[in-house]
């Protein structure tokens, strides 16, 4: 019997996560169309007076009202943290930290800038084509997810985003324009970001507008459906045109614990993470699972499929499943139990566990029970492609953040990534979530900070934009020079 593996192996790629729509800024340089990020304006997370994760839902009429009166609201993410013009200072901070690995998003309103182009934007091509060489000029290996929450803004107003499958060809289209252009640049791709969250937010995650749906859960599963459609075919041209690439899947994976021992709640929560898990067995597996056919038909759900559509799912599956872990779920057996499985932060709390600031469950057991069940299940490699802690980082007089917090959340996801290799777990890399400070997701904040290097500026995009390394900047550094051993 061969000997377990004891630490991290020797080609881990360590490094750091970032999305476009999060980082890049100049949103109307160099012809890039509007995305559908670009109308996700701010959002005061304690308007109520206590912390709200809001998602950037956007219906038709405010659509409208943004498109027509920009002039009225702030949209943080059409100015990032101008990584466009700064990105060869910001990776250079990277390799000093030692990364082996970047994770970026492109942006398809770069390329395509309203998805219908028959020829891509070459000045955006350029644009990436300039990160990509940046990164290998430190070694640096570039994680690149082709959609990251954000399509053409023209893709959503003509076609109501995914629910159309006009989109799986211009999807397809696109794939072949980056894969073409950066077959020699990178190895390692993700169709879509998180798809799971397309049952938390429609808008985020696939561009559609709620109010012009009748069924918001059976929408989500028939855009998801055009997704994985859309990935399959992704897949089938890279094989063709990059054949030793990896292309992962991924989704937002949060394990659901019964809240008692009772049966009933035990049951609950076997439903909850089959929820989850569901994105990742089409892709991993090539077919739909048999307990999604009870589920639609309990909750009258039809998902419209066409004939080569099961040939299509089998011939695109992925080669790795990528997954993101920021906490875990409590559930029980009650009437709205299957429409909380599809959300962000579930209302039950778990005793055992502390908060973030921003009432998120910290649970780094977690992640070693999530690692098991996912490498159990589908017998494929992992990444872990963000993990990390959101918080109010304060700057000192003289200039420094002490974000000792961070690197104790941290380090004890990354002990727990280590007992989970120690199980038999294959674990490629770990990329932690915005490793420089970025425009939040779901409120596009600024303050909810998450990476090892400040950026200074506001919710309100004022500021000097200058680079600030933290304490753990300094502390991540360590461990990966000593490939994980070194968490002190």
């Amino acid at each position: 019997m061969s000997t377990f593996q004891k630490g991290f192996p020797a080609n881990f790629l360590w490094g750091g996560a970032t999305a476009a729509n999060q980082i890049e800024g100049a949103f109307d340089k160099d012809g890039k169309g509007l995305s559908t990020s670009d109308m996700a304006a701010f959002k005061d997370p304690y308007a109520g007076g206590s912390v709200n994760n809001f998602t950037f839902d956007v219906n038709s009429e405010e659509l409208e009202e943004y498109l027509q009166h920009p002039e009225k609201y702030l949209f943080p993410k059409r100015w990032g943290i101008d990584f466009y013009h700064r990105y060869k200072e910001d990776i250079a901070l990277f390799a000093e930290m030692g990364f082996k690995t970047f994770r970026i998003s492109i942006s398809w309103a770069r390329i395509f800038p309203t998805g219908l182009e028959a020829e891509p934007n070459e000045k955006g091509l350029q644009f990436y084509d300039n990160v990509f060489d940046e990164c290998a000029k430190y070694g640096i290996e570039p994680l690149v997810t082709m959609s990251h929450y954000e399509m053409p803004i023209t893709l959503t107003q003509k076609y109501n985003g995914w629910m159309s499958r006009e989109l799986i060809a211009l999807f397809e289209k696109y794939a072949r324009a980056i894969f073409q252009r950066y077959k020699n640049k990178v190895n390692y791709w993700i169709t879509f970001n998180e798809m799971n969250m397309n049952l938390n937010s429609l808008y985020t995650g696939a561009g559609v507008l709620a109010d012009k749906v009748e069924n918001k859960l059976e929408a989500a599963y028939q855009a998801s459906h055009h997704q994985f459609l859309a990935s399959a075919a992704a897949v089938k041209a890279a094989r063709e045109i990059m054949p030793n690439a990896k292309m992962g899947c991924m989704i937002n994976q949060i394990e659901s614990y019964a809240k008692t021992t009772k049966p009933e709640d035990q049951l609950q929560a076997l439903k909850s993470n089959q929820l989850n898990m569901f994105y990742p067995d089409v892709k991993v597996r090539g077919a739909y699972p048999a307990y999604m056919e009870r589920y639609f038909a309990e909750n009258d759900i039809h998902v419209h499929m066409e004939e080569g559509d099961s040939e299509l799912l089998k011939e695109g599956t992925v080669d790795f499943v990528a997954f993101s872990y920021y906490m875990s779920h409590v559930t029980e057996a009650r009437p709205d139990a299957s429409k909380l499985a599809g959300t962000f932060d579930s209302p039950i709390k778990n005793e055992y566990l502390e908060l973030s600031e921003w009432d998120w469950p910290i649970d780094p057991i977690g992640l070693r029970i999530s690692l098991n069940k996912l490498y159990d299940r589908y017998e494929v490699p992992l990444f872990l492609v963000e993990n990390g802690l959101g918080a109010k980082d304060v700057l000192t007089a003289d200039g420094k953040i002490h974000d000792d917090y961070r690197i104790d959340y941290i380090k004890k996801h990354i002990i727990e990534m280590k007992e989970a290799i120690r199980d038999g777990v294959e674990l490629m890399g770990y990329t932690t979530w915005g490793c420089i400070d970025l425009i939040s997701c779901g409120t596009s904040q600024m303050s909810k900070r998450y990476g090892f290097i400040y950026v200074d500026q506001d919710d309100e995009g004022k500021g000097s934009l200058k680079r600030i390394p933290k304490d753990s900047f300094y502390w991540y550094k360590k461990v990966i020079a000593s490939n994980g051993e070194e968490l002190e």
